[in-house]
């Protein structure tokens, strides 16, 4: 069995998260061969250098988890695009360049954070681009923590504010991306999160028929998709 989930969000703020998150490392988590963390994990991540004790808590119970035996992988999201290899290494935890295309039941399948899909979002785009390219991140990373703190503030209320002002399928992908890209990597089925709009979608790419399944953010409730001989079940859960 294989589990994928994203955009929990985690921050010390919303306490009923964390506590789901925890139990599910303990529990349904410890029966799997893997977990798959597709992005947004932590709701900010300015440097793996300045982790706060909540961050180290978490940080310890994946590891609880990777000690059990279960492969975790982890994948930048546009909240926490810092994450980086020394948390991955506390954590025991193997992070994954997004995209990347992994195998399940033998036949290929491409993971994805989602944002990058968002391409009719022209002002986001842009935004990331500057933000992921490699001397950005370079500079992002040798900041003092103070203006690292104050710029990661300032971010998420811009984003927030523009995204309640956006349309709906402004900030959902775009339509046309999806073939295009899973036509590149060769595979039918792409798993992705970010939306916060969980389904699972039919399509055709190029004479396959083909399946987008979006991961639900963990707000209200949590969800998780499940890989397992039967297939893949994508469902919600309580905290």
């Amino acid at each position: 069995m294989i589990l994928l989930i994203s955009d929990l969000h985690l921050q010390e703020e919303r306490p009923d998260i964390t506590r789901a998150f925890v139990d599910f490392l303990a529990g349904r988590a410890r029966s799997a061969e893997a977990l798959y963390i597709l992005g947004d994990f932590f709701e900010a991540w300015i440097g793996d250098d300045a982790m706060t004790p909540y961050q180290l808590s978490i940080c310890a119970a994946l590891r609880q988890l990777s000690d059990s035996g279960t492969r975790i992988y982890l994948m930048h999201g546009n909240r926490d695009f810092l994450l980086g290899q020394a948390f991955c290494k506390a954590a025991g935890a193997t992070l994954l360049p997004d995209p990347s295309v992994v195998h399940f039941n033998d036949q290929p399948v491409l993971l994805m954070h989602g944002d990058s899909l968002c391409t009719r979002d022209e002002a986001y785009m842009k935004m990331r681009r500057i933000l992921r390219n490699p001397v950005t991140l370079f500079i992002l990373r040798h900041l003092p923590l103070a203006m690292r703190h104050k710029l990661a503030r300032k971010l998420r209320s811009e984003s927030r504010a523009q995204t309640r002002m956006k349309a709906n399928d402004i900030v959902d992908v775009t339509p046309e991306q999806v073939p295009l890209i899973m036509q590149a990597h060769n595979v039918q089925t792409l798993v992705h999160g970010h939306t916060h709009r969980p389904a699972v979608h039919r399509l055709q790419v190029g004479e396959h028929a083909a399946r987008r399944i979006v991961l639900g953010d963990w707000d209200r409730e949590g969800w998780a998709l499940q890989v397992d001989e039967q297939g893949y079940a994508l469902a919600p859960f309580a905290f």
